[in-house]
């Protein structure tokens, strides 16, 4: 019997109890739900009978989609083989899209940074990823390790760190332990300000965190603004809110214009 091998960090997972633990904190108001990287179906099993036509699944590993076949053939019109981080979301449906996966750690931030693209789309996502990145996500403003996608997941979505997964109920263990997040759509629809500009000045503040932000994002500010005393700060004292009316403050005072 064709099993799936370890593929693009994904470590497996082994536990039902687990499995069904996830899978209990995505809701059932949703359109549609996408399952990525199923494996070896230890997720897809239980979220096919509560969803059933309403469930895709999209996988990119060639053996874990033929395992797929064999073991759920009534998903052979759902069961996409490509990169999730290509998939037009919006093709699924209109709003209401629930996204759920053990996500392989070396892209979970690459499958969450996608999901932004379509956040006025997807409405929840329930995913396990490595314990350091689940925190980082749902840290608040202060901590050391809150940082870029903790503020552009924060603006859109709200977060909840669910709960720890040790290491032993996965083949093969992984080195670190694990932790599944739950992401619930807020209600803004769109920011105060310039979204791209948003985006840009959060990226430039973390990417020199230790700096304050009156050096992070020197080459975007004015020197009529600079004084502001905002700029004394860095980006990690700034909550959603505080970027917001910061882009807003350069948006209206830009250095180039």
């Amino acid at each position: 019997m064709i099993r799936p091998k370890k593929h693009l960090g994904q470590h497996f997972l082994t536990d039902q109890n687990i499995a069904v633990k996830i899978v209990d904190q995505l809701s059932n108001e949703v359109n549609a739900v996408i399952e990525v990287g199923a494996g070896t179906g230890m997720l897809t099993k239980h979220l096919l009978p509560r969803y059933s036509d309403r469930f895709w699944i999209v996988e990119i590993d060639r053996e874990s989609v033929a395992y797929l076949h064999i073991h759920y053939p009534q998903l052979y019109d759902h069961l996409i083989e490509g990169d999730f981080l290509k998939t037009d979301l919006s093709t699924f449906t209109d709003n209401k899209l629930a996204i759920i996966g053990n996500f392989p750690y070396n892209i979970g931030s690459q499958i969450l940074f996608h999901i932004l693209n379509y956040k006025n789309t997807v409405s929840e996502v329930v995913c396990m990823i490595q314990k350091e990145v689940a925190e980082r996500i749902a840290s608040p403003c202060g901590n050391k390790t809150y940082g870029i996608l903790s503020v552009l997941l924060q603006a859109y979505f709200d977060i909840d760190y669910c709960f720890t997964v040790n290491e032993n109920v996965f083949n093969p263990p992984p080195k670190v332990k694990s932790a599944v997040i739950r992401l619930k759509r807020n209600e803004i629809s769109s920011l105060q300000c310039n979204e791209v500009l948003f985006k840009k000045i959060v990226k430039a503040g973390f990417n020199q965190r230790r700096k304050t932000l009156r050096n992070a994002l020197r080459e975007m500010i004015s020197a009529e603004i600079m004084e502001n005393q905002v700029f004394n700060k860095r980006a990690e004292q700034l909550n959603v809110q505080d970027f917001v009316a910061l882009t807003q403050l350069i948006e209206n005072h830009p250095k180039f214009p």
